[in-house]
């Protein structure tokens, strides 16, 4: 229960005080309401706690401003979080995401990781999750070694790249080399420009390989073998340089003479083709020939074994066979025996004279006996 003392008694009191504006008095109630901006009475404000803008800006300040207090700080933060806390703080997650950025890494399938521990190679990482001592102290290079690298010669393919051959022509070769990186340690460490040291070498090859070749091997039938010969080259300098390389293959893409003269060599190849088609077409009449001496000189042999076995049977044969391979060419007449006149139709016979018809008949006819 709560007691409330009377107020009644107080109202006479509160009827004699006169009116007060909203704003407070001046001083002097003759000259109208006070300006609420203007110092009241007396030259002390009527509150003298700081307001809300008056802390952020003494806050805003620091401890070195004008009515900054001893401890500093920041707005908006507690009062015990000084800034050298925050700057400690701030240094530490730095610190943190430093050590989990460069400690962690993941490796690719394709990929291999070179670890170098304070410059010096340490490690090669596998596929996978690895972990290392945090940069700079240990550092990891990523290597792509399942990725096939291709090296045009000449580069971009519209110039000419020409070659001496053994037998001093010279041929427009262009060709391409694929290579991959097989010791990512070597390919990082044991040479400065890989790829320039691949070109160089794909090229020394390539020129030693054709100087001893023919110009038509290295037109014509003779660019497996010369492929063949330029990948082990390349492969053995390499492997002398300890680059890491390994090549894939060498494919000979163009091989032509020189432009200048291409024309020319047209014409000179066209007649080589039908130099060869005639050889051809001779050794072909070449072993009929002998095919069908063989076989008569085999027949012959068979015939000589028979005759030595009979020699009168074999000889009369043999004339049997002769006259019937004569005479089944000819036109024959078969004349009998025995008084027969045989009608012969001569083929080809003159004709008959036709004066001699009239003389015949003039003629007187024989006598028959009687007179």
């Amino acid at each position: 229960m709560t007691i409330r003392p009377a107020w009644w008694p107080q109202f006479p009191l509160l009827m004699n005080d006169k009116p007060k504006s909203p704003w407070g008095s001046g001083g002097n109630d003759d000259d109208g309401p006070r300006n609420p901006w203007a110092t009241p009475p007396g030259g002390k404000p009527r509150n003298a706690r700081p307001t809300a803008l008056d802390e952020f800006l003494r806050r805003a300040r620091g401890p070195g401003g004008p009515g900054g207090g001893g401890g500093g700080g920041f707005p908006g933060l507690p009062g015990g979080a000084s800034g050298r806390s925050l700057w400690l703080i701030g240094a530490g997650l730095i610190v943190l995401l430093w050590i989990v950025f460069t400690s962690f890494h993941v490796i690719a399938p394709q990929q291999r990781g070179v670890v170098t521990f304070f410059g010096s190679y340490s490690r090669t990482l596998e596929p996978g999750f690895n972990t290392t001592f945090p940069a700079p102290i240990a550092t990891v290079t990523k290597i792509d070694v399942q990725e096939i690298r291709t090296e045009d010669f000449p580069e971009g393919g519209s110039a000419q790249n020409l070659m001496l051959t053994g037998d001093q022509n010279i041929v427009d070769l262009a060709y391409a080399v694929r290579w991959d990186i097989v010791d990512p340690q070597d390919y990082l460490y044991q040479i400065k420009d890989a790829r320039g040291t691949v070109r160089a070498t794909a090229e020394s090859a390539m020129r030693s390989v054709i100087a001893t070749v023919n110009m038509n091997q290295a037109i014509t039938g003779g660019r497996v073998d010369i492929e063949q010969r330029a990948q082990a080259l390349m492969q053995q300098i390499l492997d002398e340089y300890r680059s890491g390389v390994r090549i894939q293959s060498v494919a000979i893409n163009k091989a032509d003479p020189p432009a200048s003269v291409i024309d020319d060599f047209k014409l000179v190849s066209a007649a080589q083709q039908k130099a060869q088609s005639d050889q051809n077409v001779a050794r072909t009449y070449e072993q009929q020939v002998m095919a069908r001496a063989q076989a008569e000189a085999q027949q012959f042999d068979l015939a000589y074994a028979q005759y030595k076995l009979a020699p009168e049977v074999t000889r009369r044969r043999m004339y049997y066979e002769t006259m019937e391979t004569v005479l089944a060419k000819n036109n024959k007449t078969i004349v009998e025996s025995g008084g027969v006149v045989p009608y012969l139709p001569l083929k080809g016979a003159p004709p008959r004279i036709a004066e001699a018809a009239p003389q015949a008949s003039a003629s007187p006819a024989p006598s028959t006996g009687g007179q």
